[in-house]
């Protein structure tokens, strides 16, 4: 018998599946504590005028699909209308079949839209009327779109030099939902980023002060990171390509940082200054009992031309193929020996670092903290069945599956929340599988239990918002 594409037990292949996940999992809260929101759309509660500005404006995943089935650039980011682009995107839905998208594009629609019908070239028009006629009422706001999706917190990605201004103008207006900003120095950590010195430059100027010794850098990041703490924040971020073990104790940071305002470094000089940040704001953050995380393993910006015609962030990332283990596990080897090891989170993008990850992360567990030192959800490349499977059953096999804190949307769109129960529906039918095949007990309460925990209740421990 063929079941109905995308109906109530979607991705769920038993009876014990079906029940976890409507009767345990479904109607759970989200707490979405990675993603790239704007905080502005947030905080003024933004009115969408049509689908393509709050669907397909700033998603590479969509654009990935479109340059792939040979749609020009006008209408992906150029300068084509919005109808133009939707009716693009329409036509290139049928032949994402099998790809992800395909899955959350029909889920979006229905969740957000009660729209049960397949995006294609034939359907296009019609999509995109009813869409748009639903983006005028007030429940498809901002704030509207994310209460229909039940989502407590929202912590958003922010550099240390923002002002925060529409986090404060956000907690200020009442609101049930949490908007936190998470603190991500990247571009001042990276030294040999091309970006640097004009973020030193942005935050000289904010501090009104010349930055020229690594103390100095330093005290004004600790400046920030108080400003952030101030404002809400618990959470700091670093998607760096990796870590590197290093005795930066070694290297003159000072003569580095001097050296990087007029030349080029030499790899050590890089690596070095880059260990030497994160372990003093890694010793920061342990002090606001921050939670630490680290996206680690993405090579990016990897096409020139459309870095020069359009910029970064554009879809023209890729899984890279770094070494991790060594100098993550001096990283956190040298912060727990001084005993400043926060709760930390790693993410990998190779899916060949499924077992070093899960295993790096079992190393510092120390008692203090249900798994303190978590392997984050299948992240960007992997967040897709197969990949959430294989970090699942890694974690299952290596770690404690019944402490892990779940899912994020690491998204732009207001729309992606609904891969939050494709993630539950995936757990569920995991585990509704080995109790099918013997391989669990049928004890639907504590495996209901188990299922609360992985899907909310333990990031809501966790983090304590």
């Amino acid at each position: 018998m063929i079941k109905p594409f995308l109906n109530e037990n979607f991705l769920l292949q038993n009876s014990t599946a079906e029940r976890l996940y409507h009767d345990f999992a479904k109607d759970l809260p989200i707490i979405d504590y990675h993603n790239h929101l704007p905080p502005d759309e947030i905080a003024n509660d933004k009115q969408f005028s049509n689908i393509t500005e709050i669907w397909l404006k700033g998603d590479h995943y969509k654009w990935r699909a479109m340059r792939a089935n040979g749609i020009a650039e006008k209408y992906i980011t150029g300068n084509a209308s919005d109808e133009e682009k939707f009716i693009k995107w329409a036509e290139t839905v049928p032949h994402t079949m099998r790809n992800p998208l395909y899955h959350w594009t029909h889920l979006e629609l229905q969740r957000y839209f009660d729209i049960n019908e397949l995006l294609s070239p034939t359907t296009a028009q019609s999509i995109f009327k009813q869409t748009n006629k639903k983006l005028q009422s007030n429940s498809f706001s901002t704030i509207g779109l994310l209460k229909k999706m039940k989502v407590e917190v929202v912590c958003t990605t922010d550099h240390p030099t923002d002002s925060l201004i529409f986090h404060k103008m956000h907690a200020d207006s009442g609101s049930e939902l949490k908007m936190l900003p998470t603190f991500r120095p990247d571009k001042l950590v990276d030294i040999g980023n091309p970006d640097f010195l004009s973020f030193l430059l942005k935050l000289e100027q904010l501090i009104d002060k010349e930055i020229s010794t690594f103390e100095d850098l330093m005290s004004a990041l600790e400046n920030r990171i108080n400003f952030f703490q101030e404002h809400g924040c618990q959470l700091a971020d670093h998607g760096l390509t990796q870590l590197y073990d290093v005795n930066f104790e070694e290297a003159n940071l000072d003569s580095i940082l001097q050296k990087r305002k007029t030349s080029s470094l030499l790899p050590f000089e890089i690596q070095a200054f880059q260990m030497a940040s994160l372990h003093h704001l890694a010793k920061v953050y342990h002090s606001y009992n921050w939670t630490m995380q680290f996206h680690l393993g993405a090579i990016r910006n990897n096409n020139n031309r459309l870095l020069t015609l359009v910029g970064a962030d554009v879809g023209c990332d890729s899984i890279g193929d770094f070494e991790q283990a060594k100098g993550l596990s001096a990283f956190l080897n040298r912060l727990d020996a001084e005993n400043k090891l926060t709760k930390t989170i790693l993410y990998n993008l190779n899916p060949r670092d499924n077992e070093v990850f899960a295993t790096m992360a079992g190393n510092f567990n120390d008692g203090s903290i249900k798994g303190k030192i978590q392997w984050g959800s299948a992240w960007w490349f992997l967040d897709q069945k197969d990949g959430m499977e294989k970090q699942l059953n890694a974690l299952s096999n290596l770690g404690l599956l019944s402490r892990f804190i779940g899912m994020l949307t690491d998204s732009r769109s207001f729309l992606s929340f609904p891969r939050h129960e494709y993630f539950r529906r995936i757990l569920c039918n995991l585990i509704g599988k080995d109790v099918h095949n013997g391989e669990l007990p049928n004890d639907i309460n504590w495996l209901g239990e188990l299922v609360e925990h992985i899907c909310y209740k333990n990031a809501n421990q966790y983090f304590n918002f």
